[in-house]
C-alpha cells in the first residue's frame, strides 16, 4: 500500500511555476550540484527563507512527484567504484520514470570541466527495463566516448532500483533550482530498504555551486555531504559492494544500516573514523546486518 505523505508544510507556502516555466528559467542540464542531508525539523525552519527566492514546480495542482529509477552497471559495479575512488571521468546510466507525468527517459550523466555535471537523455520505452535496448547502449557509449575521448568498455545490466518523492524549487531570478527528496526506497532482486520520511536530501543545482540556495543553507549551518550519490549509498546499504567507507557518514545521516564489514575492510573504516574525528563531520557508526 502506498504511504500517504503529508508534505503540505513544505509545498504550500510557495508560489507555483509550470514545467515550461521551469525549463525556460532553469533546465540545468549542465550544472554544479551540492547535496545536503537535512532532518525534517531543520528543513521546516528553512522554508520561510526559501519562499522569498524560489517557486515550486506545480503540474495540474500537484507539487510532489514520484521518481522511479533503474540504474545500470557492469558485473563489477564499475560506476560505483569509480565514484568511490573519486575518479573524475565517472558515469551513471539509468532509466528514469516520471510517474505522474507518464514520461520515461534513458539518462547518462558524465563530468565536465570544474566538476560540472552534464546530463544527456533520450526517450525510453518503460517496458524495456530488463536490459538496455541497442539504441540505448549506443547512446550511452557515444555520450561517454564523445565526452572522455575513450571507448566505453562496460557491459551494462540492471543494478539497483530507487523510488522516491521529489519536490522541485526554481529560483525566481532563474539559472538555479533545487530538488528536495524523501521516502527513498532501494530495491534489488531480493531486498528492499527505505529511509522513511523524516530525512531529506536537498540538492542545489547552479552554474557555479554557490547559488542562492547554497548561501541560505550554509547560513543556517548546513554543509554539503561529501559523498551523497543515491546510487552509491543504495548499493552500500543493500550490501551489494565490499567497500563503502567513504559513504559511511551519509549512510548514518540517512539512518541506513550497513552490512558488517569483512576483516579486510577494518583498516578503511578506521581511516574514515580518524578523518571524521579530525574534522567537523559526525563519527560514523557501524551497524550489524
Amino acid at each position: 500500500m502506498t504511504q500517504f505523505l503529508d508534505l503540505g508544510w513544505l509545498t504550500e507556502p510557495f508560489n507555483p511555476i509550470t514545467l515550461d516555466g521551469l525549463n525556460e528559467k532553469a533546465e540545468m542540464m549542465s550544472r554544479i550540484d551540492n547535496k545536503y542531508v537535512i532532518q525534517a525539523a531543520d528543513l521546516k525552519r528553512l522554508v520561510p527563507a526559501f519562499t522569498k527566492d524560489f517557486d515550486v514546480l506545480d503540474i495540474k495542482d500537484q507539487r510532489t512527484f514520484t521518481y522511479d529509477t533503474r540504474y545500470f552497471d557492469d558485473a563489477g559495479h564499475s560506476a560505483y567504484f569509480e565514484h568511490h575512488q573519486g575518479i573524475r571521468k565517472g558515469f551513471k546510466v539509468r532509466v528514469r520514470r516520471y510517474v505522474e507525468a507518464g514520461l520515461c527517459f534513458l539518462e547518462v550523466k558524465v563530468k565536465g570541466q570544474r566538476g560540472m555535471t552534464e546530463k544527456y537523455r533520450m526517450p525510453y520505452d518503460p517496458s524495456c527495463l530488463n536490459g538496455l535496448t541497442s539504441e540505448a547502449r549506443d547512446f550511452a557509449q557515444t555520450t561517454y566516448s564523445a565526452k572522455y575521448d575513450k571507448p566505453f568498455g562496460y557491459q551494462l545490466r540492471p543494478s539497483l532500483d530507487i523510488r522516491y518523492k521529489r519536490i522541485t524549487l526554481v529560483a525566481k531570478s532563474g539559472g538555479e533550482r533545487m530538488t528536495i527528496d524523501t521516502d527513498l526506497r532501494f530495491t534489488t532482486t531480493d531486498h528492499t530498504m527505505a529511509t522513511g520520511t523524516s530525512v531529506f536530501i536537498v540538492e542545489t543545482k547552479s552554474a557555479n555551486g554557490r547559488g542562492v540556495a547554497d548561501v541560505l543553507l550554509r547560513t543556517a549551518g548546513e554543509r554539503p555531504a561529501r559523498r551523497c550519490s543515491k546510487y552509491c549509498v543504495g548499493l552500500a546499504a543493500m550490501g551489494q559492494v565490499s567497500r563503502y567507507n567513504r559513504f559511511l557518514p551519509t549512510l548514518r545521516q540517512l539512518g541506513l544500516t550497513t552490512p558488517r564489514p569483512a576483516i579486510g575492510q577494518w583498516s578503511e573504516i578506521r581511516t574514515d573514523l580518524r578523518q571524521s574525528l579530525a574534522g567537523s563531520s559526525p563519527v560514523p557508526q557501524i551497524a550489524a546486518a
